[in-house]
């Protein structure tokens, strides 16, 4: 949703698909217990301290800014959500991971081991983690370190993906996770075949992606190094 002026406190709401679907079911299915803030539409580099009248006109150009009509394609609406960190924060969560990236290849003899892919967030500490794997059919993902001694499916921050991605996606909650490479069928002109893997903090929400790549083709004589 989005406020269409900044007069008049007036909220456009647009369900989704879903959000219709419990709507039409009636009694309490439809039922609003979280809901997220953004603001993809602020450009802070406006804010003035320069002002020639005063500190009170500081955001005037961010006040008057359009702001965006309520759609309901959340592939591009509140991309940027807003988070609550610890009141005496300085500086916003930034996820590191390692590896950086991941390439699966393939040698004679040689068997592909697993990769764990492990985050840790400078700043401000996150106790577990979101990963989308955004196509399984590169590799397997599974738990390697649990959340609070669980961990699995079902994502605790809210992540969208494209109709292009979400088919083939895999999502657990964990502190790291283990890859295993997937073999590719061959076919003509393909060497080899890439991914995202999204890790989004649980705690902070802040937000990385590294590429997983895979170049074990089947029926290259890669198949025999794998069980």
């Amino acid at each position: 949703m989005g406020f269409l002026n900044n007069t008049t406190v007036t909220v456009d709401a647009i369900l989704t698909k879903k959000g219709r679907e419990l709507l039409a079911q009636g009694s309490n299915a439809f039922n609003i217990t979280k809901f997220a803030l953004a603001d993809d539409e602020i450009d802070y580099k406006l804010f003035d301290v320069t002002h020639p009248n005063g500190s009170e006109q500081y955001g005037a150009v961010i006040e008057n800014m359009p702001l965006l009509e309520a759609f309901s394609d959340e592939n591009h609406v509140m991309r940027y959500k807003l988070v609550t960190l610890p009141k005496n924060t300085q500086k916003m969560p930034i996820i590191t991971v390692q590896p950086a990236t991941v390439h699966f290849t393939a040698g004679a003899g040689l068997v592909q081991p697993p990769v764990t892919v492990a985050p840790s967030t400078a700043n401000v500490s996150d106790q577990s983690y979101t990963f989308i794997l955004h196509d399984q059919t590169i590799s397997t993902m599974v738990v390697q370190n649990p959340a609070g001694g669980q961990g699995g499916g079902g994502a605790t921050t809210p992540f969208f993906l494209g109709d292009d991605d979400a088919p083939n996606s895999k999502t657990l909650v964990a502190k790291s996770v283990r890859l295993q490479v997937k073999p590719l069928a061959a076919a003509a002109g393909t060497s080899s075949k890439s991914t995202q893997l999204t890790i989004v903090g649980n705690d902070t929400g802040a937000t990385i992606s590294i590429t997983v790549k895979n170049s074990v083709i089947l029926g290259t004589g890669d198949q025999t190094l794998f069980p």
